[in-house]
């Protein structure tokens, strides 16, 4: 159902931007001090693999699993100078973090995170009809409202990661603009399972992936 949201939101978005490409204004040029708020469908898709295991170190034989999940996203790019920009992103996503082993497959938990992430940007060609960017920065994982499932008790730490980024814009007609966007985060957290009587130190490092249409100003 969550696959099927996204990608009618993601064609939504393609059918807005052929809206906007359609006009017959010339794009506007953006630098040095050029805001652009972009309006996204964004994927945050962990990579979690890791062993739970007890107290005592010993391999409980189970992994943790944590789902996918797509919501709309609004990201903010201020160009600090005609190359240079700063992106911060707002949104928050909701996962299911399960256990699996053998026969075992049982969800443990759900959570919301709020995943803000800051990068600074280099683009080479901001006033090109398609204008890559590359990027760096951090991110902070903030989980709440997280309900606990099946009997266990699940405790997440919050904490800071790293991220690098790649991306593009498509410059449209006027202030409008299509963005397609990347980031990979690196970030470590320590779930306590039961009160300690099992633990993990899960690597989410998740991908963040996002198509949206931008207006500049």
């Amino acid at each position: 159902m969550k696959t099927a949201a996204a990608l009618l939101a993601a064609a939504s978005v393609l059918t807005l931007a052929g809206a906007a490409s359609a006009q017959d204004a010339a794009p506007e040029p953006v630098g040095k001090g050029t805001l652009i708020v972009t309006a996204r469908m964004t994927g945050v898709l962990p990579q979690a693999d890791d062993a739970i295991v007890t107290n005592a170190g010993a391999d409980s034989g189970l992994h943790v699993d944590v789902g996918d999940d797509w919501m709309p996203t609004l990201g903010f790019t201020w160009f600090v100078a005609d190359h240079w920009a700063v992106e911060a992103i707002l949104g928050a996503t909701q996962h299911e973090v399960r256990a699996k082993g053998g026969a075992t497959d049982v969800a443990v938990h759900e959570t919301w995170v709020l995943p803000p992430v800051v990068t600074l940007q280099y683009r080479p060609t901001p006033n090109a009809t398609i204008s890559p960017y590359v990027g760096a920065g951090v991110s902070y994982m903030a989980f709440f409202d997280g309900q606990d499932k099946n009997g266990f008790d699940v405790d997440l730490d919050d904490g800071f990661g790293v991220a690098l980024q790649a991306g593009a814009d498509w410059n449209l007609s006027g202030p409008w603009t299509l963005n397609l966007d990347a980031k990979k985060v690196w970030f470590d957290t320590d779930a306590t399972i039961n009160g300690g009587a099992l633990k993990s130190s899960v690597s989410l490092d998740p991908w963040v992936v996002s198509v949206g249409v931008g207006r500049k100003f």
